[in-house]
């Protein structure tokens, strides 16, 4: 008999030391694009304002704790990455931020002590159990729970890049080409994730938001955030190198220099409920 939880449909196996292999992709996280204007509104619709006392989850190079400091917030941002985390204090040098070196289930946090609980393309490497119940500690009564993910590609729309790039990579490094984490895969698994804030009992309903939006790239720009995916991180350093040239080449030599690929951003927010007297 084991005490191992059954894994929940729909749910991705991600290896628990490539969450760690982040780090080391820490100077290319600002490559990565910030997130849609809509967010934001979702956000102050949720009481984002001057003085909320915000929980970032996993906020890598800061895409979403620059905006989120902009419209108001005091912000505990929670990296377990330490060269992320250390990017994250100098760019945020002087703001209202401060930088917790920890995974998010293993950190200390006051109890009903925050507004705002949020993740930014991140709770993905969060256990959703213990984070959830992490997430419901932290918050006052009526308090929000906000996770949101960019899906890099949109199976609803055309996106000639990735058609260009994906014989180039069958060719070369067929082990990161395939369904597993395309676009519909990686959204089936943000709803197995975000089923556990329901089956929490502490959180009232689940509201779902999809934003769709169009991402610009430059050919250095490109190569770099393709750098930061986990399954090209997980290459030999040779091969990930020369794929990451096709990348800029293919960017620079067949579109112009310019390129455009279908993004969505799907928000998730729910509102913590009422404490039961004695329980947390």
């Amino acid at each position: 008999m084991t005490n191992q939880r059954e894994p929940t449909p729909g749910m991705l196996h991600r290896p628990a030391d490539l969450a760690a292999s982040f780090d080391r992709a820490a100077a290319g996280y600002a490559a990565r694009p910030g997130y849609p204007a809509r967010v934001y509104e979702i956000l102050a619709a949720c009481g984002l304002r001057d003085g909320t006392r915000v929980v970032e989850i996993g906020p890598g190079a800061g895409q979403a704790t620059q905006p989120l400091v902009e419209l108001g917030a005091r912000v505990v941002a929670v990296e377990p990455g330490p060269a992320l985390a250390q990017g994250l204090r100098e760019a945020m040098a002087g703001a209202p931020v401060d930088v917790v070196v920890s995974p998010f289930e293993s950190v200390e946090l006051p109890d009903s002590a925050f507004d705002l609980v949020v993740g930014a393309t991140s709770f993905h490497w969060v256990d959703p159990e213990v984070g959830v119940a992490k997430a419901a500690a932290a918050l006052r009564d009526d308090g929000w729970l906000a996770l949101w993910w960019t899906v890099w590609g949109d199976d609803d729309r055309p996106d000639p890049f990735h058609e260009a790039l994906e014989p180039i990579l069958t060719e070369k490094a067929p082990q990161i080409v395939g369904d597993q984490f395309g676009a519909t895969a990686f959204l089936n698994d943000i709803e197995a994730r975000v089923s556990y804030i329901g089956r929490s009992g502490a959180f009232g309903p689940v509201t779902r938001e999809l934003i769709k939006w169009e991402g610009r790239h430059d050919p250095v720009g490109l190569r770099r955030m393709f750098a930061t995916f986990g399954a090209w991180i997980s290459l030999p350093e040779e091969l990930r190198e020369q794929v990451l040239d096709e990348v800029e080449r293919l960017a620079r030599d067949e579109f112009g220099g310019v390129v455009r690929r279908p993004y969505q951003t799907v928000v998730y927010i729910a509102q913590r409920v009422a404490r039961t007297p004695g329980i947390r």
